[in-house]
């Protein structure tokens, strides 16, 4: 299926123009990093606090309904994760209220994937912010939100705010006011729906991460503007880390479409999957930072029994694929996802 092939089966409606709104979304941001110019960052979420390995187990025992796509009961995949905050300026203080992020990317995933491009790619990756609910769900309003907010004059950002609406500007204040003490102690949701498994167990789900709070975590001060990438490197010098990744099950009433509203979860509780295991190791280095900025995260790098479903994620696969390969071209490196798995566990 196509970014705007719709899955009526899981409730999947078309918006308006959406394709061509989608081509002038992605035509926006790319004027606005070119302008930039080298070395081009990601427009979202260019400050990295860390990419580090885990491992993703998955559950021994899932029922069939859940037991689709990559998780397969008792399996494990190596992965890379990259922990990130969402503004667009790199420099911002980790201290200021923000949007933190964790992308997954898994490796030695069999199948073939969604994009053309990427058929035989061998990995599968899940996106999460910390907040469960996204700021807009019109593709409209996200088209001119970002034309205005992209505009030099003075009153530009107020204009994109009006863009939103209320309900758009009030998620968008929820979702950036997150103080953290570690990426690795905050939970984190994908915020839009996917698809998991095949017929007669295809549905829709979200999916969020959750951490194994350790009682000996300890925090770097939040005085420093880095303290987050300050904070997993004490943790992950000492005692590792830990997450449940959880999936939750659409009830009949709740909408794939609407990315602006939360599944709630008492009425649609999290069931865990899989456990992600983050070892100690030294992932602070040069390497690494710039294996990890190399790197690509689209939730459309996956199989079709985890496609995207909705209109911001019908969105995204237009944006973000223009997105990674103008980067890639401004920066003369690369756009190839990682091959295989990982001969030596501790480096890329």
């Amino acid at each position: 299926m196509g970014a705007f092939d719709i899955d009526a089966e899981l409730g999947e409606k078309p918006h308006e123009n959406e394709e061509q709104i989608a081509h002038q979304l992605a035509e926006i941001i790319a004027k606005a990093m070119g302008e930039k110019g080298a070395p081009a960052r990601r427009e979202a979420h260019p400050k990295a606090h860390g990419c580090v390995i885990a491992d993703f187990h998955v559950e021994e025992n899932l029922p069939p309904y859940l037991a689709q796509g990559v998780f397969t009961p008792g399996k494990s995949y190596q992965a890379y994760i990259r922990f990130s905050n969402g503004r667009p300026d790199p420099t911002r203080a980790d201290g200021r209220r923000d949007a933190r992020g964790m992308a997954i990317k898994l490796l030695g995933v069999p199948g073939g994937k969604i994009l053309a491009s990427e058929r035989d790619a061998q990995t599968q990756d899940f996106l999460m912010m910390s907040h469960p609910k996204f700021l807009v769900n019109d593709p409209t309003r996200y088209l001119n939100f970002t034309d205005r907010w992209n505009k030099p004059d003075r009153f530009a950002k107020l204009r994109a705010l009006k863009a939103l609406g209320f309900k758009g500007v009030l998620n968008g204040i929820e979702m950036t006011s997150a103080i953290i003490g570690s990426p690795l102690q905050a939970r984190y949701w994908s915020q839009v729906p996917y698809r998991l498994g095949d017929s007669p167990h295809k549905q829709a789900i979200k999916f969020s991460a959750k951490p194994c709070i350790l009682d000996d975590m300890k925090f770097y001060p939040r005085k420093s503007p880095n303290y987050l990438r300050d904070s997993m490197i004490l943790q992950l010098t000492s005692t590792g880390a830990k997450f449940d990744f959880e999936v939750q099950l659409r009830a009949l009433d709740m909408s794939v479409e609407d990315s602006m509203i939360e599944w709630k979860e008492a009425a649609a509780p999290f069931i865990k999957v899989a456990t992600i295991t983050i070892p100690c190791q030294d992932f602070a280095t040069p390497e690494r930072d710039e294996f990890g900025e190399n790197l690509s995260f689209t939730p459309w790098h996956a199989l079709p029994q985890h496609r995207p479903l909705g209109i911001t994620n019908r969105i995204r696969r237009v944006v973000y694929e223009t997105m990674s390969k103008l980067r890639h071209d401004i920066n003369g490196t690369a756009r190839l996802e990682p091959a295989g798995v990982l001969a030596d566990f501790s480096n890329p």
